[in-house]
């Protein structure tokens, strides 16, 4: 498999070992200062007042859809192309998902199909800065304010992303993020809750960790053994010092990875120019785009292969790709429990059916990334 270029290939380098490796020498692994010192961090890196650190995106979101304690029944709005956490934490909060197509161009929640989808029962709105592009903001933030929703933000790809002068994560109640292994900060598992409203931290975060009063690094440091108590009825949702002493060396090259990722979207930008495929749309003014993802449609018509077709090839070739993501009306649970149907989602159906990811990774050498081009153009010739 050393041939093989994997899709979402992490950067980990000595500094994440080191680091790691003097955690675990310390006697404390589990959640503790290097948590604390995380959070500090990533709340100052996003302009944030506070961050909570848990053990994934989709914890980050179940939190804070639990957290806003709406009415059984209510609908929260949710785009049609996502991955099924999204939809998955506002099902297990009690909320009704309702969906809204995604723009052709952008992937993103499209405004228009937002408010065609308001009710009377809506009470929320969900939104992905998809691939690390921002949604359009201005217009999204004037719908919640016209309706008085409670916006939440699905950031898992976009760490580094800002709409205009804000960093994304920061324009709703609660801003949601991913240190999955494939994503651009890196913790192998882990996700992050922002907020800039003091009064709703507390109760998250002990609501993370079983919802207890005091975490384990406060029952057991050197200070003594305090008493806890249980506060609410809580989740295990904690990250660990482990899990944070990489994400703290990773945040330190968060710009670096970023330009690397940059030049290697441009080149790939360059390379389709000669193709009839679907390439990421420019980057908005104002704008930063994350860069999490480098996304294709391939269109049978045009390219001579289905979207399925074109990745087994690659795979053969040794190249490794993405789906992201099948249309969330195409899986079968949400099919039979909610009837959806993909002709009622025209653009996120086809961008499931057409959509590739291609390798992306800070990882990637100028041999890797000839290989890939060759590759690519050998499949679609061929």
């Amino acid at each position: 498999m050393k041939k093989y270029i994997t899709f979402g290939s992490p950067s980990i380098g000595k500094e994440e070992i080191r680091a790691v490796t003097k955690c675990m020498k310390s006697g404390w692994i589990g959640t503790g200062p290097l948590v604390k010192k995380f959070e500090n961090n990533f709340a100052k890196y996003s302009k944030s007042k506070h961050a909570v650190a848990v053990g994934s995106c989709t914890a980050a979101l179940h939190l804070s859809l639990n957290s806003i304690a709406l009415n059984k029944g209510d609908e929260v709005i949710v785009p049609a192309m996502t991955f099924c956490s999204t939809v998955n934490s506002i099902i297990h909060s009690g909320y009704v998902p309702v969906l809204a197509d995604v723009n052709l161009n952008t992937m993103n929640i499209d405004p228009y199909e937002i408010e065609k989808k308001i009710s009377k029962k809506t009470k929320a709105l969900v939104i992905v800065h998809f691939a690390g592009r921002p949604c359009d903001m201005k217009k999204i933030l004037k719908i919640v304010k016209k309706y008085k929703l409670i916006l939440i933000e699905d950031c898992a790809h976009s760490i580094e992303s800002s709409y205009g002068q804000k960093k994304c994560g920061t324009f709703g109640m609660y801003g949601c993020f991913s240190f999955y292994v494939t994503k651009n900060l890196v913790t192998a598992e882990g996700g992050m809750i922002l907020s800039n409203e003091k009064e709703k931290v507390g109760p998250i975060k002990q609501r993370a960790l079983h919802g207890m009063s005091k975490d384990a690094w406060k029952r057991f440091s050197d200070k003594g053994y305090r008493h806890y108590d249980i506060i609410d009825a809580g989740f295990k949702y904690n990250m660990t010092d482990i899990q944070a002493a990489i994400g703290l060396e990773q945040l330190k090259k968060i710009k670096k990875h970023l330009k690397k990722r940059d030049r290697i979207w441009k080149i790939y930008q360059n390379f389709f120019k000669n193709y009839e495929i679907q390439t990421p749309s420019i980057v908005e003014k104002n704008t930063v785009h994350a860069k999490h993802l480098y996304t294709i449609l391939i269109d049978k018509k045009k390219v001579g292969i289905t979207r399925d077709e074109f990745m087994m090839k690659l795979h053969e070739e040794d190249i490794g790709t993405g789906v992201h993501y099948r249309s969330i009306p195409s899986h079968t649970y949400y099919k039979k429990k909610y009837n959806w149907k993909n002709s009622d989602y025209k653009n996120s159906s086809l961008i499931g059916d057409q959509t590739v990811s291609l390798p992306l990774s800070p990882n990637l050498t100028d041999k890797n990334i000839d290989k890939i081009l060759s590759k690519i153009e050998k499949v679609i010739k061929n």
